[in-house]
Order: structure tokens, then sequence, then C-alpha cells
């Protein structure tokens, strides 16, 4: 796919996340080749965008990915900095730009917070997760490290698509909430599939010595489900908008326990 050549002569694609696209411009045609790999299923070279940033490559020198994020908001601007970017963004312009070193890790990580900001206004939100569909339902498998997100991922059957085996993209609609296939990848490294479907349910991993399904209470649902929320902005009306939406996610979507050996069997109970 060729990018499309801005007025100003940068070179400017979309990556379209969660029916949101981000519209990211850059006059290094390497790192343009980069982002397209990266985000192979989720671009595309033109259309309308919601959000524009403008791209400037820096030298690698010390830049820390490992370095604490840190996000504030002050007279309409959002500031986002880490040991290998630094970004602003303008929601009322709709514009923004990134001073970042040439990988496609820096950008993933304003990409991921830019969205929750815009999802947390919405009552939608990113979810450390794995999430697939099956019979037109999505389902989401939350947990720490280790819980089991990439196993669960790994041993599920032909019938199932992958959205994600490590952050699910969450958005409300009507009464209800639909999952989006993300390119933010665990360790299978793999892209999920760029679709959605309802969420029918999210699973609360465990492992155990067998597999079973239980319910669990409101309260614990809600402190689990804000447990593996990503959110990144030190802003007060924000958090409560996120425990607000986290409590209305548990009111209206099944939330269970989800015991299960490393065996494809578990999947008998996902339908």
């Amino acid at each position: 796919m060729s990018p499309v050549v801005t007025e100003a002569g940068q070179l400017s694609l979309v990556i379209e996340i969660g029916e949101m696209p981000v519209r990211v411009n850059t006059t290094d045609r390497e790192f343009l080749r980069i982002l397209q790999h990266r985000y192979a299923g989720y671009v595309n070279a033109g259309g309308n965008a919601e959000i524009e940033f403008d791209i400037q490559i820096t030298p690698s020198g010390s830049a820390d990915r490992d370095a604490d994020v840190r996000v504030t908001h002050s007279g309409g601007r959002w500031t986002l900095t880490r040991g290998d970017f630094r970004a602003e963004w303008e929601p009322a312009q709709r514009r923004g730009w990134i001073r970042q070193t040439a990988n496609p890790y820096s950008i993933d990580a304003v990409l991921r917070i830019v969205h929750t900001l815009m999802l947390a206004r919405q009552g939608g939100f990113l979810l450390h997760s794995a999430s697939a569909i099956r019979n037109g339902k999505a389902f989401l498998f939350a947990g720490v490290s280790e819980a089991g997100k990439t196993t669960i991922s790994r041993l599920a059957p032909p019938d199932v698509t992958l959205l994600t085996d490590e952050i699910s993209y969450v958005r409300r609609r009507g009464d209800g909430y639909v999952a989006f296939g993300t390119p933010f990848t665990g360790e299978l490294a793999k892209l999920g599939e760029n679709v959605s479907a309802p969420v029918a349910a999210l699973h609360l991993l465990a492992k155990g010595s067998e597999n079973r399904i239980e319910p669990v209470p409101a309260a614990e649902a809600a402190r689990s489900l804000l447990a593996n929320l990503l959110f990144f902005a030190e802003d007060e009306e924000l958090v409560q908008a996120t425990f607000h939406s986290a409590f209305e996610f548990v009111s209206r979507v099944p939330v269970s326990r989800l015991t299960f050996v490393p065996d494809p069997r578990v999947w008998e109970l996902i339908r």
C-alpha cells in the first residue's frame, strides 16, 4: 500500500483500531514501512481520521522503553512522556505531535494511551485480557501476567477468531459492549483479527486441576476489572469516569472465574 503525501510533503497513513482512525505523518519513509508492517490489517492510506499526529524521529541514544509513563493534562492539552518518546495532543484540535525513536514500540505506547483517553469518556476501555469470538459472540479472558491469557489463546479451536492475546479493546454500544480486534500482541506475537462482536462474558483466569466456571460477585468482579484496566492519566475526572465504566460493565456483562488446566477441552465451556 502506497502512503499518501500531504501538502507539507510528509508521508501519511491511517491506523484504525476499534473504529477509531488515527492519521500519522512523517518524513521518514523507512519508519513508515515499519508502521505498515507493525499494523498490518489495521492500516489504510486514505480516509478521514479522528486524530492526527506529526511524528519526528529522534536518535535512539539512551532511550528507555521501560521508564515510567507519565500522562498529564493542562490547558486543554495532554502531554505523554516515557524514556523513548514525548508527545502532545490537543483533543479540541484533534491534532498532536510525537517525538520518538525509530521503533514501533514508542508509537504503540502512544496509541494505547490516546485510545484509553478517548474511550474513558465513552464508557469503554482497554483491558489486560485475551479476547476471542465464537459463534458470533466475544469472550474476554482477563488476568495478571502468567494467569493464562496466552495459553487459552493458543488452545483455541479452529472455529474461534482471536481478537488479541494481550490487550482487549471494548466499546460501549447501547445497553451492551462490543470487543474489537487489536494489533497489541503478547507472547503469541500474532496480531488479532480486525473484526468485532458483542461481548457475551468476561472470564477471570485461574490455573487449577480441573476446568470449571464459577460466577463472581459484582463487587469482586469490579475490583478485578479495575485491576486489569490500562489507564495512565493523572486526571481526576477521567479516573472517576473509568471507575463508573467498570461498575457499569459488570452490571451488564456476566463475569465468572474460569479455572482451567492447559488442555483444549477448556473451550468446551466457552460457547
